[in-house]
């Protein structure tokens, strides 16, 4: 009995599971608990003994879309039993060594261990509570899915391979790339059609456009959530799509489109063109349960067959016959890398007004890129330390928590000859959720050559409200503005977001004006470059958006040496092996797009589901239909 989880007011999680459905067992008991982590490791053991012989079990999935669920299923976050508390204070006595560290560090006065606890009403911005749900998100799940696989491994007799999956990674988090190293690798699940894109979107009014959805789940629901995943599983991993949907999404008496032959095939290519080597249909035939009713299946009903399930064959077969190249980790790495902070993504959503632009932010710059041709990988300032030096550039975005540990690595980065691009008030706060004096990281504001001026809210366009609060009173807020560009950004202008930062701009060369007030400096670091930008560009990707933002993006990347891929209106995207490639061009637009396309070097090309294209003098041209994808398998 006293394996339950603990809610955040004292009780006992009383979830009952006579069945996997709804939650799938969620959240389950607490396997801090020591006899509950006995039992589970016993379990594992026998069910990996009785399966294990089968050689048809191709792969050990040790947590269906990670996480408790508690705050939605039984209305309290977990778990504050005596023994996850206990496992807390241990993960900070390792962290900092001794209390008289923590106190320091958190401006606290706790006389001993125990007195530590994490607020028991809402979420504070305070140290203890960024804290716990670090602990939380990164150390007790992280805790529970190595058990697991250790549990798994030391039963399997055949050593197959063993992973989890994500409903969705966490945008902004670092926990994907913790989940990702206590397993072979991370898999996500995947439902194009559940959303169309954050409320903050240009097209998000109701009713949705056609193709304004479309295009909305192709890059936002399909390639941003496999660029993410996969780069958090690193180079030379393996990316499962463990859950792809094959019917409408039906949740209660709601029940989405049903997905045409189209969808399945864009949403499959577009997965595949962002690195996914393995996917996974949920389910054959339609769900049974009344939370999901007759919802996902590839099959109806009743049936036999459809044009979705028609189309998957299809699609599947044309990729396993390229298995070498479609079944392996075969993406090349991106040249710009799009920086990720844990601590930062803690300290944002503990705070008022913060927790949902972080994640916008980095979403635009992606669709930035997405849309012109530069492939990026998302890259976690701890876990991917070592590899920062690989990227020609890299973009910090809406990084308010910042520790001067972390903002030492990046001047270091410069210092050794690359690009780093940062949005607005970088390292703000440190990552106890303290202020910094002079509102700026000093590491970063010595690396920028500026110091902060000025730090104001800015109207967004027409007398929008998308993420504005309402003035308490007169004076809160800077007229909407656009930012004028200077030196390498002379000619271009940037629309400012949220805030606008002005800077004195001691050693580093102004870039942008807002009027007469300096409002973006670069500094040139022996043959690398930091540029500060005093607002949030990356919002430009997705709201209000103009042609001036890319624009502006594109002048900056080339200016550090980072050009678009391919040119023209198709978005490319590669898989590669020596004597092979695959080539994806995906339509955006709502009309045909034809390309003629260089294929010198080349001996043999062909277009992966058969379809037509012509060849005169080793290039190759066809058309794509809108909203559409082809793929060209070359070879040499």
């Amino acid at each position: 009995p006293d394996c339950r989880m603990v809610g955040r007011h004292g009780a006992p999680v009383m979830y009952e599971a006579p069945t996997t459905l709804p939650a799938d067992g969620k959240p389950g008991p607490c396997y801090d608990h020591p006899g509950a982590l006995a039992d589970q490791a016993r379990f594992l053991t026998k069910l990996v003994e009785t399966l294990g012989r089968f050689d048809n079990v191709v792969i050990w999935n040790t947590w269906q879309e990670i996480g408790y669920w508690a705050d939605g299923i039984v209305g309290a976050g977990v778990c504050f039993c005596p023994h996850t508390l206990a496992h807390f204070r241990r993960w900070l006595a390792e962290r900092y060594g001794d209390l008289d560290a923590v106190n320091r560090a958190w401006n606290t006065r706790y006389a001993a261990w125990e007195l530590i606890q994490p607020s028991r009403a809402a979420r504070q911005a305070q140290a203890v509570d960024i804290h716990w749900q670090y602990f939380m998100d990164n150390v007790q799940v992280a805790a529970v899915l190595r058990a697991r696989a250790a549990a798994i491994r030391a039963a399997d007799p055949l050593g197959r391979p063993v992973f989890a999956h994500k409903g969705g990674p966490v945008i902004g988090a670092g926990q994907d790339w913790t989940y990702a190293r206590t397993q072979d690798f991370l898999g996500s699940s995947c439902y194009p059609a559940w959303g169309c894109g954050s409320a903050w979107d240009d097209g998000h009014q109701r009713p949705f456009q056609r193709d304004q959805a479309l295009l909305t789940e192709m890059w936002d629901n399909v390639a941003l959530k496999y660029d993410y995943i996969r780069s958090c599983n690193g180079p030379g991993t393996p990316v499962w799509a463990a859950e792809f949907q094959g019917r409408p999404v039906s949740t209660g008496f709601q029940k989405g489109r049903v997905p045409t032959a189209a969808d399945i095939r864009r949403w499959m290519l577009t997965a595949v063109a962002s690195g996914v080597t393995a996917i996974s249909f949920w389910v054959a035939r339609a769900e049974i349960m009344a939370a999901e009713q007759n919802g996902f299946g590839l099959l109806d009903s009743d049936g036999e067959t459809t044009a979705r399930l028609l189309e998957a064959g299809r699609v599947g077969r044309a990729l396993q016959a390229h298995a070498d190249l479609f079944a392996r980790p075969t993406s090349p790495p991106g040249r710009v890398g799009l920086l990720v902070n844990e601590w930062n993504y803690q300290l944002c959503t503990h705070l008022a007004q913060g927790g949902e632009h972080l994640p916008y932010s980095l979403r635009g710059w992606h669709r930035l890129l997405w849309e012109m041709n530069i492939p990026v990988d998302f890259v976690e300032v701890d876990a991917d330390a070592d590899r920062l030096a690989s990227y020609q550039a890299l973009i910090l975005p809406f990084p308010l928590s910042l520790s001067e540990a972390v903002a030492a690595r990046l001047a270091e980065y410069v210092a050794r000859g690359g690009h780093l691009i940062s949005e607005a008030a970088p390292g703000r706060m440190n990552e106890q959720a303290f202020c910094t004096r002079g509102e700026l990281s000093p590491a970063l504001a010595a690396l920028f050559g500026a110091r902060q001026q000025a730090f104001t809210m800015v109207r967004e366009p027409d007398g929008g409200m998308r993420w504005s609060p309402p003035e308490r009173t007169w004076g809160e807020y800077l007229d909407a503005r656009v930012l004028e560009g200077a030196g390498p950004l002379a000619g271009h202008q940037l629309r400012a977001h949220v805030y606008v930062q002005t800077f004195a701009a001691e050693h580093g060369e102004p870039i942008l004006f807002a009027g007469a007030d300096v409002a973006g400096v670069r500094r040139a670091v022996g043959a690398g470059s930091a540029w500060l930008l005093g607002t949030y560009v990356g919002h430009s990707g997705t709201a209000y958006r103009d042609p001036a933002a890319p624009a502006a993006v594109r002048a900056m990347l080339a200016a550090c040496g980072v050009h678009p891929e391919q040119a023209g209106r198709l978005i490319v995207r590669k898989r590669v092996l020596p004597e092979k490639e695959a080539w994806f061009f995906a339509n955006p637009t709502g009309e045909p797009v034809t390309a003629c396309v260089s294929t010198a070097g080349w001996s043999r090309v062909e277009e992966l589901l058969g379809g037509e294209i012509g060849t005169a003098d080793d290039t190759v041209h066809f058309t794509v239909d809108p909203l559409d994808m082809r793929v060209l398998v070359l070879r040499r």
